[in-house]
């Protein structure tokens, strides 16, 4: 396993080399010698882009040095292509495993995931219980499920929800089967309409669904086919035990169509001190449609991971939430940020 690294500016770049060849794009920034480093997961066929917004907006919502790692997974955005049978989430947990290793191989870490990335995230604790004791000092659960699609019906009613994940499964095993090629970049455009409906809520900038498509064109096709099968077999529900005690954070689109609000309620019942961020009228892509709001909640988890006092939540004259989002506290949380 190797690391390079060139610098841009006041963050830097750094590939890690994994033991199968695959290499992993990484962006670092901020305070290398900051003591807490906050790393961030995105979601099926997305990438770090995905975070451009709380990458930016961390550190002043914090008032403290902070050191941030974000990288594009295995097949997706700048990180190589990868063979079929290692796009599971498995692989992804190692892969997490093998870059804190490599680039925060000290000090505390904050984990903050989305969709896929917040999957990610509960197989490392599953697999790597130990390092995940001892090195991780909170958690951002964001858009993200604990029991595959257990409860995703695409907003459709059941039985044409059968029949889309039907269609569905069938694409992705014949994406699988189609190699580390992006042929599908060029009907981006066509499929916007799409992604708009399925991937946000009530109101998108179009800018950020233009960057949502961007993201996917990026994806290898077996890439998307592959990972896509283990959505259905994951069942990590007994991995929350390891974050119970955590500082965390779980945030929910209202109009999410793919982790729907069940998902959110089966975490949060297993992690009882966790905040609860509801945003009302998002929908999957809650860190570009709401990033204020995910950028708060990330700081307040890192507040409470080491100390810092983080800058409150936005309140209008009543005290109540300003904005899209509605923070549920559990008991002693919000004294506690």
């Amino acid at each position: 396993m190797s690391t390079a690294r060139v610098s841009v500016g006041m963050s830097s770049q750094a590939e890690v080399t994994l033991p199968d060849g695959v290499r992993l794009h990484i962006e670092e920034h901020g305070d290398p010698a900051s003591p807490l480093t906050v790393v961030f997961l995105h979601g099926w066929t997305l990438d770090n882009r995905l975070w451009r917004r709380q990458i930016a907006d961390l550190p002043a919502q914090l008032g403290a040095p902070l050191r941030i790692l974000a990288f594009d997974l295995r097949g997706h955005g700048l990180s190589t292509a990868c063979s079929r049978s290692t796009t599971t989430l498995t692989q992804l947990a190692d892969d997490l495993h093998a870059v804190l290793q490599e680039r925060a191989p000290q000090g505390k870490v904050i984990l903050v995931g989305h969709s896929m990335g917040g999957m990610t995230i509960m197989e490392y604790a599953h697999r790597h219980a130990t390092e995940f004791t001892e090195r991780v000092a909170g958690v951002a659960l964001i858009c993200t499920t604990a029991e595959g699609t257990a409860h995703t019906t695409y907003g459709l009613a059941p039985g044409v929800a059968r029949v889309f994940r039907a269609l569905e499964i069938t694409g992705a095993a014949l994406l699988a089967r189609s190699g580390p090629w992006r042929l599908h970049r060029t009907v981006m455009p066509v499929l916007s309409p799409g992604i708009r409906w399925l991937g946000f809520g009530r109101i998108a900038d179009p800018s950020a669904v233009r960057l949502t498509a961007g993201m996917i064109g990026n994806a290898r096709l077996t890439t998307i086919g592959g990972f896509r099968p283990w959505f259905e077999e994951q069942h990590r529900v007994d991995a929350l035990v390891h974050m119970a005690t955590l500082p965390a954070a779980v945030l929910e689109g209202g109009q999410d169509r793919l982790t729907p609000r069940s998902c959110a309620e089966t975490i949060v019942k297993a992690l009882p001190g966790a905040e609860h961020l509801i945003c009302p009228d998002a929908g999957h892509m809650l860190p570009l449609e709401c990033p204020d709001e995910v950028t708060g909640a990330i700081a307040r988890v890192c507040q409470r991971a080491s100390g810092v006092p983080a800058i409150p939540p936005r309140t209008g004259p009543d005290g109540s939430p300003r904005g899209t989002a509605a923070p549920v506290f559990p008991a002693g949380a919000a004294e506690a940020a």
